[in-house]
């Protein structure tokens, strides 16, 4: 009986990676058959609406901190966001919080959460400067000592060690106690923001061959040494001007799943909106001509000073032209407790002068929250 038991969940796990999404061209074209779901109707989905995204959002709020089911979007629209943004810094050192104070046991019950409602998960990471041991803003120069060969190889493997197993236990079901269940889909962004120099993987501090040699390391050793089967692979720059600007840096097509950006400036005024939906226009032609998706990675405004930030200048750049519209998503960053981050929040809260213009920004039928998905994962 145990045996029978046995083989029927063992066939059930072998089944994630079915090819009934031999279309879905993945970095990994051994994805779980979840993943390859997700990608394939983040595609679709595209076409017609955008998903709207927040960082940290079950973790905390401007006026709280881990409440179960709270969320500052929901508090506001009575509906959470469709994508979760997690952050993995210090993960690295073996920490029980991240960069931000977030328990690294709980985010992945946050994630858990936000996958059995249909939303989307990504995860970025700034880790720690592997060369001088400070923070993932000190620029001092460290990619060439963790790249194959270099003083600090092992212990970035160990680090990249530390990251599969934060992945590989993101599953659900009933029988994930025994390794078996459904791993959750997660777009992961390293390196992101690599066309300036404020990180130490990127702008000055590293030539694009070095960059892309991590790229591609970082992809081979958790796609081939590691068997990580639940990941899409996103190359998201900062601000960029022209296709040669934006991939500059780039690791090639059979390296890369999703094309982003981050800009937290072209939307602080109105005369600059038109720059951010140019961009968005390049973003989605690189993108498709490489049969890829599409998002605006992070964007924001701190504090939402301006009112109706939310139609004026998020929605009206993305649907100003018929092709920049075309994005997976737009997340913004987080909202930092008052307590430690005055004024540090990027999506409303209750009472917040902006509020009446999320609600508006919810209510419009581009847009799409939690509670509007389609099965993204069937």
């Amino acid at each position: 009986m145990l045996a029978a038991l046995a083989l029927l969940l063992f066939v059930s796990a072998c089944a994630g990676t079915s090819n009934l999404y031999s279309d879905v061209n993945l970095v990994d074209p051994n994805a779980t058959t979840e993943t390859k779901a997700l990608y394939a109707n983040l595609k679709e989905v595209s076409q017609t609406h955008v998903l709207f995204g927040h960082q940290d959002d079950l973790a905390y709020g401007v006026t709280w901190r881990r409440e179960a089911g709270r969320s500052d979007v929901h508090d506001v629209t009575g509906a959470y966001p469709a994508v979760y943004g997690w952050e993995l810094g210090d993960l690295e050192h073996g920490a029980l919080e991240n960069l931000d104070q977030v328990n690294f046991e709980e985010m992945k019950g946050w994630i858990k959460e936000g996958y059995k409602r249909g939303g989307v998960v990504t995860l970025s990471w700034h880790m720690n400067n592997p060369a001088t041991g400070g923070n993932a803003w000190d620029t001092g120069r460290a990619i060439q000592a963790i790249l194959p060969g270099g003083e600090k190889h092992e212990m970035y493997t160990e680090w990249l060690d530390r990251f599969a197993d934060f992945v590989d236990d993101l599953k659900v079901g009933s029988f994930q106690w025994l390794g078996f269940g459904t791993h959750v889909p997660v777009i992961f962004r390293p390196f992101h923001e690599h066309t300036g120099s404020w990180f130490w993987w990127g702008g000055r501090n590293v030539t694009p061959e070095e960059y892309v040699e991590l790229w591609r390391f970082t992809v081979d050793y958790l796609r081939d040494e590691k068997g990580i089967r639940n990941l899409i692979y996103a190359y998201s720059t900062d601000v960029f001007d022209s296709e040669e600007d934006y991939l500059r840096f780039y690791p090639g097509d059979e390296y890369v799943d999703m094309l982003g950006y981050d800009d937290y400036h072209a939307l602080s005024s109105d005369e600059t909106v038109a720059t951010m939906t140019n961009r968005l226009r390049m973003l989605v032609q690189m993108a498709e001509a490489r049969g890829m998706i599409a998002a605006l990675t992070e964007t924001g405004s701190e504090g939402i000073p301006y009112e109706t930030w939310w139609t004026d200048r998020l929605l009206k750049a993305i649907t100003d032209d018929p092709v920049a519209r075309r994005i997976a998503y737009a997340l913004v960053w987080r909202n930092g407790n008052q307590e430690t981050h005055p004024g540090h929040h990027y999506a409303p809260y209750a009472g917040h002068s902006s509020a009446p213009n999320f609600i508006e920004f919810y209510q419009d039928p581009f847009v799409l929250f939690g509670d509007g998905l389609p099965e993204l994962y069937d």
